[in-house]
């Protein structure tokens, strides 16, 4: 990913060369969905491992935690670890996951974690950004997402109120700021037939970024599908804030991205 300066554009690692293109449309008028693809997908773990982590680790999750603001006025929480208690927080547990931002060149851009490249996705959410707008953006070195959303109060048999029990990440809505400027709602979606077709196609690759033939007969002749996929490093804060930080391969000096899932 470090060798161009526009990740979601390169082809190098796209399998696309043994893949077919989608067959044209029997009539203009008469849409197709891509056959489903023979998913080899396997369901995430349902066991959440320990995680160990070395001081080296805790460090760099606590310098690598504090938010950058282009603009100011921008009223987004961006959880902060304090580098004054020297200890780990036994409530940061930290893993590492894989994360593939995809979307056609002319759409916006989803994002999907999955435990491994060989695993369904465990959550899929639709950004609030064209794909060749984040494209410009991570041309830029460096690029800081935050997903924000309320906390829902319910009430009790004794019409007190107290805080939903919801994981951040089960939450449906988030409102979206890039680099400290909102930019609209991300929203969390169950993963369709093209999302999981995308995941099979990307099975066999770790990291790396490039093209996928796309649905020529909604998308037009520009329909290519643009990938980028990475191991991203987890960080639970606490039940209202999840961070996930992109690793780059050693001594590749590509763009570094970060997405922050906070309730506020």
């Amino acid at each position: 990913m470090g060798e161009s300066s526009n990740p979601m554009a390169t082809s190098s690692s796209s399998p696309s060369s043994s893949i077919p293109p989608s067959s044209p449309s029997p009539s203009p008028t008469t849409t197709t969905t891509p056959p489903r693809q023979h998913l080899l997908l396997q369901p995430p773990s349902s066991k959440k491992k320990k995680n160990r982590t070395n001081v080296f680790r805790v460090l760099r999750t606590v310098f690598r935690s504090f938010p950058i603001f282009t603009t100011p006025s921008v009223a987004c929480k961006i959880p902060v670890i304090h580098p004054g208690l020297g200890l780990p927080d036994p409530h940061h547990n930290t893993s590492r996951i894989t994360g593939t931002l995809f979307g056609y060149r002319k759409g916006r851009v989803s994002l999907s974690i999955q435990e491994s490249p060989k695993c369904l996705p465990s959550l899929v959410v639709e950004l609030a950004m064209q794909t060749t707008t984040l494209q410009k953006e991570l041309s830029t070195g460096m690029v800081r997402i935050a997903l924000e959303t309320e906390k829902q109060p319910r009430a009790d048999n004794n019409n007190n109120t107290t805080e939903k029990k919801t994981d951040i990440l089960e939450e449906p809505l988030w409102t979206m700021y890039c680099k400290g400027e909102k930019t609209g709602y991300g929203v969390k979606r169950e993963a369709t037939e093209e999302d999981l077709n995308v995941m099979e196609l990307l099975r066999p690759v770790s990291m790396g970024a490039g093209v996928l033939p796309g649905n020529s007969e909604s998308e037009g002749p520009d329909g290519e599908m643009a990938y980028m996929r990475a191991y991203f490093e987890r960080v639970i804060g606490s039940k209202d804030s999840e961070t996930f930080y992109m690793l780059s391969p050693e001594g590749n000096n590509g763009p570094e991205l970060s997405f922050f899932f906070v309730r506020v």
